[in-house]
């Protein structure tokens, strides 16, 4: 009797724990060949904003420095690695072509620094929703995450070392 109750028990928790699992289609770090991209998040935006920024972090594990060369997500018609520069007392963006992830480092991609933009949003981004992103290296390749969206004022997505 005490086996059956305890054999009843584990394919209870094994039932619960790989049904959570598999429910879950969030991706909140992904690695591949040495770089890891995680802590992806985004602001809220009002309905109707043509654009928005993503925000996260890459680590290089590897012993050669990558290059993020491309980021697509379908949540935007474009989307472009950019930069924030002062100059003259004015801020202002540019893109950039490419972000080098030097060996054994790590690249923050936050408001006021570097950023992903994205230029034609084809939905709304609402607090509490997610939306894939997939970045794009030259060694390591295709690398897909999920981008958190937090609320519009937030000004980080919790990273850490």
């Amino acid at each position: 009797m005490l086996k059956m109750r305890f054999l009843s028990f584990a394919l209870l928790a094994i039932f619960v724990v790989g049904g959570l699992s598999a429910g879950s289609t969030s991706v909140l770090s992904a690695e591949k060949d040495g770089i890891v991209v995680k802590d992806a998040w985004s602001r809220a935006r009002p309905d109707g904003a043509k654009v928005g920024g993503a925000f996260l972090m890459i680590r290089n594990k590897g012993d050669k420095t990558d290059r993020l060369l491309e980021v697509r997500s379908p949540v935007a018609k474009r989307t472009e690695i950019h930069e924030s520069l002062m100059k003259d007392g004015v801020m202002s963006m540019a893109p950039i072509d490419d972000l080098p992830v030097p060996a054994g480092d790590k690249v923050m991609l936050k408001p006021g620094g570097l950023h992903i933009m994205l230029m034609g949003l084809n939905e709304n981004l609402k607090k509490g929703h997610e939306f894939p992103l997939i970045l794009v290296f030259e060694h390591a390749g295709d690398i897909k995450v999920m981008v958190h969206v937090k609320d519009a004022g937030a000004m980080s997505g919790g990273h850490k070392n």
